[in-house]
């Protein structure tokens, strides 16, 4: 068995004295994304994070040093499970016995001097485990043995040499021109168990299968049959192709994705079916719900989605296939009763980009930008099953939402038909403006210098509308599917602070929901005013009144988790991992989902050992056991 290696910091480059920090910005003075550990407090380096802001927790070097240790590397592993110190409160008698599991990055920087990406750190995953009746709540980690993940640590030793670059990065301690190796699959997005399995998901591979009790990596799974991709469509597969009237531009996207696909898959290793990281659940129907996109559709001005619907034994139950004309990045989706809702992301090729990109300069991508050349966003309504295409409006066409809008997640979608056959479709999203939306800033990270700049996610004054926040789309079709009207509005007037990861009681996937949950910020932090996130916010969307929970001072936290324990829609508890950067300490919050707002909605609080403290997360999932 492989030797499970212990926590190792290296000090972190250490920024001048908060005196001579500029006044505006960070980005002279930003850290390598290494996030190592930074000299203690008994050190007598006037430099130290300490020496620096021990007055003030509200000073551009707190905000720092802060934003730092978000994103420091964790290399331990916990393969056997530990219990959690209660530290405050106590663990309901009523919470379910279930497991949270989180995925995330975990590394960030290798032994040799590459820094990469916070979306290309490799994989770890975090299990907390409840035992239920208000007993132990047991943690346990471990990085997911990818291909990437076994390439670039060293057996035995535990050291790492970043090979491959990632979609986000440029190695600077490793080989950079001619460097093909950028499909690097870290399964550190999300996670899944549906069946009895438990999978690790990225935007652009095949899901990891873990062992949902050890941890252990099982390996890659193929879940949608790529070897099927080109002979399995019969003609009654086919009723979309439809859309397929060729024109010339067509057949000229055609020809260059033919030539195109061997490029891909066979010089960068690119799988033909590109597996989106965002999954549903119908819970009506029983079904996992999966979408994967073309390789080639990054590059090309069309999109190809396929969408995939398994039962609880993993049996394809069906697999519907669509091509739309427009090209389009997606990162979340959402399904109702019969359509599945695209929010399309309009993204053009960078031509120039394009060059550096292939040549290894530059991270690949710098291929894509933005597209703001409409000043609306396409909703396109794509038929779950075939009758229900049959006589209504034509999918190919989207429905252009008045507003230009970059959607980054989707909480739930739902439809209503009324009594004389108009049909009402909602959608809850978390979305941005393209004039903030930069692929080569998220999370501020340069990939020039490998530093993480704080002040990219924290816009100037006055200019906080372009952030991310919660919207209700509301579409209204009449009996023959025309759109007779589109609204976006804010999810609630009461709450215009940064927000995202919206979540909801998942019982209610694609039906009607009252309230949805979300990380957001309270503004508190002069210097990290919107970001990272350190509050919950509840909005009813019926009356779009909020209420709002807020962690500790110098505390970040992830994305919250809905857990059920009743029959009502906001009868269940909130998880949500708290980030205290300042104590270097990970810790596991319960809240009392319909309390939220009150002094009493805090239930417990649980601490991971301070040697398994661990960067962000991404995305989680409950699995009741």
């Amino acid at each position: 068995m492989r030797a499970i290696h212990h926590h190792c910091h290296l000090p972190l480059p250490t920024p001048p004295p908060a005196t001579k920090l500029p006044p505006s910005a960070f980005t002279s003075t930003a850290a390598a994304v290494t996030h190592r550990k930074a000299p203690s407090a008994s050190s007598s380096s006037a430099a130290s994070p300490t020496a620096i802001d021990l007055q003030s927790a509200d000073s551009q070097a707190a905000a720092f040093w802060d934003y730092q240790f978000l994103f420091a590397s964790q290399r331990s592993e916990s393969a056997e499970p530990v219990p959690l110190r209660l530290v405050a409160g106590s663990v309901p008698a009523d919470f379910p016995a279930g497991t949270y599991y989180l995925a995330g990055p975990g590394l960030f920087a290798d032994d040799h001097g590459s820094t990469v990406h916070p979306l290309d750190g490799h994989g770890y995953l975090r299990a907390f485990s409840f035992a239920g009746d208000g007993g132990t709540v047991r943690y346990s980690a471990r990085f997911v043995e990818t291909q990437a993940q076994r390439e670039e640590r060293e057996e035995g030793t535990g050291r790492w040499r970043f090979t491959h670059r990632g979609p986000f990065s440029v190695l600077r301690g490793g080989k950079r021109v001619g460097n093909v190796k950028v499909m690097k699959n870290v399964a550190n997005t999300s996670v899944f168990r549906w069946g009895g399995r438990l999978m690790c998901l990225w935007e652009g591979g095949d899901p990891y299968e873990i062992d949902p009790r050890s941890l252990e990596t099982v390996g890659p799974v193929d879940l949608v049959g790529r070897e099927r991709h080109d002979g399995d469509r019969t003609a009654k597969d086919r009723w979309w192709e439809l859309a397929g009237a060729r024109d010339v531009a067509g057949l000229a996207v055609d020809v260059a994705a033919h030539f195109l696909k061997p490029v891909l898959h066979g010089v960068f290793n690119m799988p033909p079916k590109r597996m989106l990281a965002h999954y549903k659940i119908d819970p009506t129907r029983n079904r996992l719900l999966l979408l994967s996109c073309n390789a080639e559709d990054m590059l090309l001005p069309r999109s190809n989605f396929t969408f995939y619907e398994f039962d609880c034994n993993f049996e394809l139950k069906q697999k519907k296939e669509f091509v739309i004309s427009d090209h389009m990045m997606i990162h979340d989706w959402v399904f109702t009763d019969n359509h599945y809702v695209l929010l399309g992301n309009r993204i053009k090729l960078d031509v120039p980009g394009s060059l550096l990109a292939l040549s290894g300069i530059c991270p690949m991508i710098t291929a894509l930008s933005v597209n703001p050349s409409q000043q609306s966003t396409p909703v396109y309504l794509l038929p779950r099953f075939s009758e229900s295409a049959k006589g209504g409006r034509d999918w190919r066409v989207p429905i252009e939402a008045p507003s230009q809008l970059w959607s980054l997640h989707v909480g739930n979608a739902f439809e209503e038909r009324d009594e004389v056959g108009n049909l009402n479709i909602q959608l809850q999203a978390s979305v941005c403006s393209y004039r903030w939306f930069n692929f080569q800033k998220m999370f501020g990270y340069n990939w020039r210098t490998g530093r993480l700049d704080p002040s990219f996610m924290n816009m100037v004054a006055g200019k906080e509308a372009l952030l991310p926040h919660l919207v209700q789309v509301s579409i209204e079709l009449d009996r023959r599917g025309a759109c007779s009207r589109c609204i976006v509005s804010d999810a609630s007037k009461q709450w215009s602070r940064p927000t995202d990861f919206p979540v909801i009681n998942p019982a209610l996937a694609g039906r009607r929901n009252k309230y949805v949950y979300a990380g957001t910020a309270s503004g508190s932090r002069r210097f990290l005013p919107h970001f990272p996130f350190d509050s919950v916010v509840k909005i009813n969307c019926s009356d779009g009144s909020a209420t709002s929970w807020s962690a500790g001072s110098r505390e970040f936290i992830g994305e919250p988790i809905f857990v059920p324990r009743g029959t009502k829609e906001d009868d269940g508890y909130i998880l949500v991992v708290e980030y205290a950067v300042a104590k270097q300490r990970c810790y596991l919050g319960v809240l009392n989902a319909q309390r939220i707002g009150e002094a009493d909605a805090f239930v417990a609080k649980l601490e991971v050992p301070k040697n398994l403290t661990f960067p962000i997360g991404f995305h989680g999932f409950w699995a009741d056991r």
